[in-house]
């Protein structure tokens, strides 16, 4: 899943263009290393709670929904792509209005003003909570699940969440360098595929339990729920744009694009179908709870939530990001942080406040497949489906042949539905039914 926006790291300085044109300058990131920065922007926690999703929707509806998501996100992000084209393009002849577009917001901005970043922010800071609290219920449910059955009782995660990663996030929410943090990044991807190994080698073990016969359609309540959590999964929207300009030779940023997305879904329905076919009806939400509790299951375990604990304040980056430049440059703001030390208060202030939401909502979820099921289906499809294909209409409309309208309208009106319906079925039917 995406960590950032991107626009403070990756953006070209202005000032080292010449005057008469602002085309971006050229990133310097081979080919192999944009695929991999692909695969680290989308991969995250999502892809343990897939075996439970094809349990919910059935093998074969789970792997048709998998497969759509991942060609409807790689289709939109290269829509994405045409609009920032289109712009530059348009800002050449208009050289007056030089507007570098780094980010899904500045894309925003440009189709609908201020409105429009206001509404593209807003959604990319609420995904990016949405995923600061999914990784709390993960490392809370993990954590609860290394107790016996007679201690659980004693404890609960909503304990953990607050008593233990709060403190944590606390402390580590003074850090302002992110570079000192990101190498738990890479730490908690490793962990990430060695959980899927190990859950593999589980599967392999079990393969006397396999049954072809698992339901390969759960009726109709199972798929708009699988939907969400293959869009949750595909999550890294935020990012096309500067893993695009990172590039050095940017034509290539199509086709490796391709290849992350098509071994990304592989792996995806691999891992969904072949967890769904070990454990049946039993699957849980996430698929290390399955796991029986021997030293190799508990190393995993821990090694994840160490992982994930310390990488958490770069998903909290944005949004810290963005409230403190709100706070800067408010009124109320400046009279009340009249020096550094007041400054400085005030900015730790406002991550505390942000942390203690955060993890407030995170003990208030009752499942971790549920969870990021909705934001999925909410804020996740607004950004991969209904805003890209509304730019393109709208930037491109009257150059786009019939049939290309008619896909943008078809994307739209179906994200648009799927956004209501998937809502509507993980409220009604798996968050408020737990």
């Amino acid at each position: 899943m995406a960590t950032t926006d991107g626009s403070s790291s990756t953006a070209p300085l202005l000032d080292s263009l010449p005057p008469t044109s602002h085309r971006r300058i050229a990133g310097g990131a081979t080919w192999a290393q944009t695929l991999g920065n692909i695969v680290v922007s989308i991969v995250g926690t999502g892809v343990l709670g897939l075996p439970y999703a094809f349990r919910m929707a059935g093998w074969l509806a789970g792997t048709l929904g998998v497969a759509v998501a991942g060609a409807s996100t790689f289709f939109c992000m290269l829509l994405l792509i045409q609009c920032r084209d289109r712009l530059e393009e348009h800002d050449d002849e208009e050289i007056s209005d030089q507007v570098q577009i780094q980010s899904y917001g500045d894309l925003g901005a440009k189709v609908f003003g201020t409105t429009g970043r206001y509404l593209t922010e807003l959604l990319v800071l609420t995904s990016q909570a949405g995923s600061a609290v999914a990784y709390l219920v993960f490392i809370g449910q993990n954590l609860f699940s290394l107790f016996t059955k007679t201690n659980q009782s004693l404890v609960s995660p909503t304990i953990f969440i607050f008593f233990l990663l709060l403190p944590l996030e606390i402390i580590l929410s003074f850090i302002r360098s992110l570079s000192s943090i990101a190498p738990f990044s890479a730490f908690a991807d490793a962990c990430n595929v060695l959980a899927m190994a190990i859950v593999i080698k589980e599967e392999i073990q079990m393969f006397n339990r396999f049954s072809w016969e698992r339901s390969a359609f759960n009726g109709t309540w199972g798929l708009p729920f699988a939907g969400g959590v293959a869009v949750f999964c595909f999550d890294g929207f935020s990012m096309t744009l500067p893993l695009e300009a990172s590039m050095a030779d940017r034509r290539k940023f199509r086709w490796v694009l391709l290849v992350a997305f098509m071994a990304i879904t592989t792996v995806y329905i691999s891992f969904g179908i072949f967890g769904y076919l070990a454990y049946g009806d039993e699957t849980k939400d996430i698929i290390t709870l399955n796991l029986p509790n021997d030293w190799s299951a508990i190393a995993v375990k821990v090694g994840l939530c160490i992982a994930l604990a310390f990488t958490f304040p770069i998903i909290l980056h944005p949004i810290y990001e963005i409230i403190e430049m709100k706070l800067a440059s408010s009124g109320w703001s400046q009279k009340f942080c009249c020096n550094a030390h007041g400054e400085r208060l005030g900015l730790h202030g406002a991550r505390m406040l942000v942390l203690l939401i955060i993890t407030t909502v995170a003990s208030c979820i009752p499942g971790f497949g549920a969870f990021i099921s909705l934001v999925g289906s909410t804020v996740s499809a607004m950004l991969a489906f209904v805003l890209p294909a509304t730019f393109h209409l709208l930037l491109l409309g009257s150059k786009l042949k019939l049939w290309q309208r008619a896909v943008d309208y078809l994307i739209l009106l179906v994200g648009i539905a799927f956004a209501g319906y998937g809502t509507y079925d993980a409220l009604s039917h798996h968050l408020m039914g737990s």
